[in-house]
């Protein structure tokens, strides 16, 4: 799936690299929102129910479901979920995660790629969000993974599967995606 990392500039690839091109570090910041107001309480126990997106480039990108077997990745502009997606979308903080060498054309190929392993209909709350892409893409692209509190809460859920069954594993609305994938397609 991601053969064509390796020939991506940050990674020695095909094309030569200036000085200036070795110089250049973007960073890359998860932006951490609540999706109930408990978390102010449950936060000190270090659990929550979190939504996450990495910000790149002035775009931040997420994941989310709906019914179709294409990608459920979407950008919003950075820091803006409830905006854009929702009041039930509160921000919370910004994490420096690291920094990252690839271009703003690597990181949409790489997005796009993600598209592939994070399609819409294969949303699932405990198993597969919006937190296991952030997981995924700050990996890529920094080598470094978001804070264990951010989806700590999907994860003990898994690990008790009277509560995993208990769980409404619904996608939530993303009413933005429609629009971007919209956009995409052009």
């Amino acid at each position: 799936m991601f053969q064509g990392l390796r020939r991506m500039t940050c990674l020695g690839g095909d094309r030569e690299s200036s000085h200036e091109d070795m110089l250049h570090r973007e960073p890359v910041v998860l932006n951490v929102y609540d999706l109930v107001t408990t978390n102010d309480y449950t936060i000190a126990l270090g659990v929550g129910f979190f939504h996450s997106g990495v910000q790149l480039y002035g775009r931040e990108y997420g994941f989310g479901g709906h019914e179709f077997p294409i990608s459920g990745i979407f950008e919003i502009e950075p820091c803006n979920a409830q905006e854009e997606l929702g009041e039930h979308f509160r921000y919370r903080e910004s994490i420096l995660l690291g920094y990252t060498h690839f271009s703003c054309a690597d990181v949409s190929r790489i997005v796009d790629q993600l598209g592939q392993k994070f399609p819409g209909n294969s949303y699932h709350l405990t198993s597969k969000n919006c937190n296991h892409f952030s997981n995924c893409l700050a990996h890529l692209v920094c080598g470094h993974k978001i804070p264990g509190w951010v989806n700590r809460l999907a994860y003990l859920i898994t690990c008790v599967p009277f509560l995993e069954r208990c769980v409404v594993t619904r996608p939530p609305h993303y009413p933005h995606y429609r629009r971007f994938h919209e956009s995409q397609q052009r």
